[in-house]
């Protein structure tokens, strides 16, 4: 099971990072953009994630991911509940929201690729 302060953690390597109470929800982003926030009461995550493959990762794990609010499907986003995601699962969404946001460069000097 994973938790906010996981998420934290390694949010917190991630660089040009910052962590945000807005409305109540934890949020981190990297200048006005955010890659990852939680709901109230951090039961759920919803992440920075490819529109255009999106539908194919819930078809994978339906009892792990869904849709955000219809209000929100426009954006590239996708949320997933906290107590079935393991920290590798958590790792790769949370880095890969992250490279989402940034400029292709830095994520290349801190991802190697």
């Amino acid at each position: 099971m994973v938790t906010v302060d996981d998420v934290r953690a390694l949010a917190r390597t991630l660089p040009r990072t910052s962590e945000h109470l807005i409305r109540d929800r934890i949020k981190f982003r990297v200048g006005r953009i955010v890659y990852v926030a939680f709901s109230r009461d951090e039961r759920t995550m919803g992440f920075g994630y490819p529109k255009d493959e999106r539908d194919g990762l819930i078809a994978a794990e339906p009892d792990l991911f869904f849709l955000p609010p219809p209000a929100d499907l426009r954006y590239h986003w996708v949320c997933c509940h906290l107590d079935r995601l393991d920290h590798e699962q958590m790792t790769e969404l949370v880095t890969e929201a992250w490279r989402m946001v940034v400029p292709k460069f830095l994520a290349r000097q801190r991802l190697g690729d």
